[in-house]
């Protein structure tokens, strides 16, 4: 672990930079760390002056560990990720009684290289995160800085901040574009005028995170108790580490279900105790659904909480962050560089609204099951859903896959298009290793049926290699061998020869060998355009 990082002092806020970043959380560091990355200069503001040393999300999925691949942390922070094991997938649902009612494979197969679903320790998270930022070029993470307002013109953004324990001491910064990553609460959303849509769904929860101090087995990564006298999650929340999650129920004050000797008395029936776990946390969250209407107001966006909130029974809060991190700044940083036009960015928020509502759907979905107080409902509801657990074909049920909302920048191809693009291990010459890192992890044109550049002519070639392209063929006889055949399986699933996918890991286009040219031409056409459909 690191040390926490002094407030920098006023004269370190640069007056004119490229990004100003409002939060540094996992979100807003590892946006600023993806611009860094392509040359902008960013700043980060955060209001806090010491990072939040207590854990809050403890899963994250392959995609979003993918991402992190992408900037670059995967490759000496692995082991800060625990993979979910477990019979029957992982993620079970049991009764009051016990008795096993649905599960969910958390430990598929994944599509991006890692495993499916993983445990982790967002404070270890958080700090390799500050310290990759502070380590990129062109970066700058302002600790103890307040965000106060924000004025916008044709030429970008003028961002006002206070030094939060000197709220006299106010600074304006200059900016081509604004990210307000700052959480539920978005003063940068409130500032934008943005609204925000709910689901109805709400419940108070109490989080407790221990360290156990004895061995303890558990026969899932996640166990959703719906039991009507007290629903309660019990998650592994990364290594050495667990939660419980009760729900507060009508004849308990919120007062009261936050206090330690409630959280004692309530993990008690599962054998924890004083004398065999360290309390870490314990707090109450309100969970909800709710999302932005818009997540672009000219030259500001938002990303992470600030933009979306989900109840946390498909452990996706961060991973959605993360989604939207990656999702921007390939977008950003290739508007930069003068790579695509500006009003390419148009695309952002609607794809992220469309893939994000979906998972917030199917989060809410799970949660009024979960939640269920009435006891009869509660009866009826276990009847069904054993009765669909003994049936070999519905026991265990996939995760959601959604794909990206619309309008997005891709083309229809047989309904692989806004899809998830696999990521397996290959061979290139002497190195092994996941593809992205051996050859390349921006663009990736990809195909298993022979030499791609034959098809294009020099100047696609070269202007795709301009853009971060790499090309791949996977056939067997190229240069890039398919290791463990994943990159076959996806094609024969989606009964196509090639895919052209996104530097977010999103497919731009998927179909025949013959095709190829017309990918690139469409995806130049999509970048160079002067005009496309916006928010």
């Amino acid at each position: 672990m690191t040390t926490q990082p002094e407030p920098n002092p006023a004269a370190a806020l640069r007056p004119v930079v490229d990004c100003v970043v409002v939060g540094g959380g996992p979100v807003g560091l590892l946006t600023a760390v993806f611009l860094g990355q392509a040359s902008l200069q960013v700043s980060v503001v955060e209001r806090w002056p010491q990072r939040y040393s207590l854990p809050r999300a403890c899963t994250i999925d392959h995609e979003a560990l993918r991402i992190l691949q992408a900037a670059g942390l995967m490759a000496g922070h692995a082991d800060l990720f625990e993979p979910s094991q477990g019979e029957r997938g992982g993620y079970e649902f049991r009764n009051g009684e016990g008795e096993l009612l649905q599960a969910i494979d958390w430990n598929r197969a994944a599509e991006s290289g890692w495993a499916n679903t993983n445990g982790f320790y967002q404070p270890d998270l958080e700090s390799t995160l500050e310290d990759m930022a502070v380590a990129t070029p062109g970066v700058r993470v302002h600790r103890g800085w307040t965000f106060q307002a924000v004025t916008q013109d044709h030429e970008g953004v003028s961002v006002r901040v206070a030094a939060t324990e000197r709220p006299a001491e106010v600074v304006q910064v200059r900016a081509r574009w604004l990210i307000g990553a700052d959480g539920a609460n978005s003063s940068v959303r409130s500032q934008l005028g943005i609204d925000v849509g709910d689901s109805g769904f709400e419940a108070d929860w109490l989080v407790v995170d221990y360290q156990p101090l004895v061995e303890e087995k558990w026969s899932a990564f996640v166990t959703q108790y719906c039991d009507p006298a007290q629903p309660t999650t019990a998650v592994n929340s990364g290594p050495g580490r667990r939660r419980f999650e009760f729900m507060r129920r009508a004849d308990m004050a919120v007062e009261e279900l936050g206090k330690d000797s409630t959280a004692w008395r309530l993990m008690a029936p599962w054998g924890v105790t004083p004398e065999t776990a360290r309390l870490e946390r314990h707090a109450v969250y309100t969970f909800r659904g709710r999302w932005a209407h818009t997540w672009r107001k000219g030259s500001a966006f938002l990303a992470g909480d600030a933009a979306h909130l989900m109840p946390p029974f498909l452990g996706q809060g961060l991973c959605a962050g993360l989604r939207d991190a990656r999702a921007l700044t390939w977008r950003l940083g290739m508007v930069h560089r003068g790579l695509a036009m500006p009003a390419m960015l148009d695309t952002y928020g609607p794809e992220r609204t469309g893939h994000v509502r979906e998972i917030i759907d199917e989060a809410v979905a799970l949660g009024r099951v979960i939640c269920e107080l009435d006891v009869d409902r509660a009866a009826a509801r276990d009847a069904e859903m054993k009765k669909r657990s003994r049936d070999p074909e519905a026991a265990t049920r996939e995760p959601p896959h959604p794909r990206l909302g619309e309008p997005s920048l891709t083309i229809p191809s047989r309904g692989a298009d806004g899809r998830l693009a696999p990521q397996g291990r290959v061979r290139v010459a002497d190195r092994v290793g996941l593809f992205d890192d051996v050859v390349g992890g921006g663009w990736q044109l990809i195909s298993r049926s022979g030499d791609l550049t034959e098809l294009l002519g020099d100047d696609d070639v070269s202007w795709f290699r301009q853009i971060g392209g790499v090309v791949a063929d996977v056939s067997g006889e190229g240069h890039v061998q398919d290791l463990d055949g994943v990159y076959m399986h996806w094609f024969a699933e989606h009964g196509c020869d090639a895919f052209l996918a996104r530097p977010d890991f999103y497919v731009f286009a998927a179909g025949d060998h013959t095709d190829i040219p017309r990918f690139i031409s469409c995806l130049r056409q999509a970048l160079e355009s002067a005009s496309t459909e916006g928010e």
